[in-house]
């Protein structure tokens, strides 16, 4: 929405999401969006990028990081401008809370649905710039139209009739989310598919550093429903089983505020140890001690899902947690203005720009701090949206064959719908989610990982044997759900596949047979190009400027 905005200023723009706007995933992201505009105490943005660049464990690209911190205090401002309702302190000013990782409080909130707001606010800017902003809502984007090393527009289909449209672009900007969906326990929406990446790969754009996937400390258990980084933020303790505040063992000087990969990883361990809370697979989060003021002020939605969904009310009990798969650092690669580029060179595809999760600028490296999510959407928004306007400015329409780019897709349709097979889609999706989350979860290990590329390969050949029950057209969501199901099974072989490769532990990426960073081998981003062969692995330099890799401790 933030790209849309932008592009609107001078051109046409098409906005086409599977899902309505305001469902988007960004309205799950509850605890603050970072900024270092210092309103509780001193802060700068160089204070903001050294925690980032240690967060991500030396992995991000720092010129990225360095013009993203940069932009957080504007990018704020104008979010409040736009009408984007903050919390404030006594005296008025927005208000700012510790999050993991940050070394001071940056997380400007809005209560704890703070991506909710935003997106709210965004959208309201859509509906003023409705002469130039078509939304097509409810639209599925099947494939990228590409001539030579240029994107002419995307392949779509109106989920509701079942019609396959081409449209022409001068530019296309990607902003299509994670793919937390490949794992059994996750945050994610239903929405996070791999949609976007999977199409960027189908025209021969690489994927960068796969294999670092977050897991976010508390996920709700057995259902992952996310119970926001905020909690702790507010002073939210995490017991185990003996009722221990564990994190001191972990992480003494910042205790439940390390950062997500440290959090989760010593949650999985007290789990693994048996000191998970009666003997099960889950911690306690207690919120208690705060009362119920400060969570009715501060935790609202925490309070209100803990009792939705499991009937636990966080004022007088506390809520049980798991590591669940929240937040994917790599995707497709693009540069610090947002354009994607296909090989370690920097090469770019003309026409064709993306941001937010689908994207890797590395401005996360290896792990993402708390609150820099929402940052990236805005500001790496805005700048593919300006970069994406400057360059369709300077090109002409190009011809396109709207024959063969349907037929692709309508062959695909037709595919499906052909299958006669004996094979469950349903099973074999939710086989995928264990599998990925057994052996390629928290804690990784070369015969996890050979395991987990197996038995994903042979649920890829099941797939083509499987039977859809729904032939029709209007409204079969069940197609739809087996094309993102294809997406998903391509994508979690592509994580498998580089962090087997992968040698060493860093950030979300931990190896318990190669439990150490290794800088001479892998300070380095992985590219995983598709081949004729399967799946070839590249590697191009990270880019260091102000901060020599050094050891992360918390």
């Amino acid at each position: 929405m933030r790209a849309a905005i932008e592009v609107s200023k001078e051109l046409d723009v098409a906005l086409l999401t599977k899902v309505y706007p305001s469902r988007s995933h960004s309205g799950a992201a509850q605890g603050g969006i970072a900024a270092a505009l210092g309103n509780s105490e001193s802060d700068s943005w160089e204070e903001h990028m050294y925690d980032t660049v240690k967060g991500g464990d030396f992995l991000n690209d720092q010129d990225a990081v360095e013009e993203y911190v940069k932009s957080a205090p504007r990018i704020i401002y104008e979010l409040e401008h736009m009408g984007c309702v903050f919390s404030r302190t006594p005296e008025g000013k927005i208000a700012q809370r510790s999050f993991g990782g940050h070394s001071k409080p940056r997380a400007c909130f809005s209560a704890d649905r703070t991506g909710h707001a935003i997106l709210h606010a965004l959208h309201e800017q859509l509906m003023k710039q409705s002469k130039t902003i078509k939304i097509y809502n409810e639209w599925y984007m099947h494939s990228l139209i590409t001539e030579g090393n240029r994107c002419n527009g995307v392949v779509v289909s109106d989920i509701r009739t079942g019609a396959v449209e081409v449209m022409h672009a001068k530019a296309v900007i990607f902003c299509t989310g994670g793919y937390g969906r490949v794992f059994k326990i996750t945050t994610n929406a239903f929405a996070s598919t791999a949609d976007g990446v999977m199409a960027a790969f189908d025209a021969g754009v690489p994927m960068e550093d796969p294999e670092f996937v977050q897991f976010h400390p508390s996920g709700l258990y057995r259902q992952g429903i996310l119970f926001s980084e905020a909690a702790r933020g507010e002073g939210g303790y995490l017991l185990n089983g003996k009722g221990e505040r564990f994190m001191e063992k972990y992480a003494p000087s910042r205790m439940e505020l390390a950062p997500r990969d440290i959090v989760a990883r010593a949650e999985q361990s007290e789990i693994d140890e048996g000191r998970g809370v009666n003997g099960e697979d889950y911690i306690h989060l207690d919120l208690r001690h705060l009362g119920e003021a400060r969570i009715m002020e501060r935790l609202p939605q925490i309070r209100q899902l803990g009792i939705d969904f499991i009937s636990v009310d966080c004022v007088k009990d506390p809520l049980p947690i798991q590591p669940t798969a929240h937040y994917s650092m790599g995707g497709i690669p693009t540069n610090k203005f947002g354009q994607v580029i296909v090989d370690g060179e920097g090469t770019k595809m003309e026409g064709f720009f993306a941001a937010g999760e689908c994207a890797c600028v590395s401005v996360h490296g290896a792990n993402r701090l708390g609150t820099n999510s929402l940052l990236d959407a805005t500001v790496f928004g805005e700048r593919s949206g300006k970069s994406a306007l400057e360059y369709a400015k300077t090109v002409d329409f190009a011809k396109v064959n709207e024959g063969r780019e349907k037929t692709k897709v309508l062959k695909l349709f037709e595919d499906i719908f052909q299958r006669d097979g004996t094979e469950s889609y349903n099973q074999i999706r939710d086989e995928m989610k264990v599998e990925m989350m057994k052996n390629c979860g928290v804690f990784r290990d070369d015969e996890k990982l050979k395991v987990c590329i197996d038995n994903i390969k042979k649920l890829q050949s099941r797939f083509k044997n499987g039977k859809v029950t729904d032939k029709g057209k209007l409204f079969n969501t069940e197609i739809y759900e087996i094309i993102e199901l294809g997406n998903m099974l391509r994508v979690a072989e592509i994580i498998a596949v580089a962090a087997l490769a992968r040698n060493e532990s860093r950030g979300g990426h931990y190896r318990t047979d190669f439990p150490k960073r290794d800088d001479v081998d892998f300070l380095k981003h992985t590219l995983v190009h598709g081949s004729e062969e399967g799946l070839e692995l590249k590697y191009k330099p990270v880019v260091i400027t102000k901060h020599q890799p050094a050891e992360r401790t918390y």
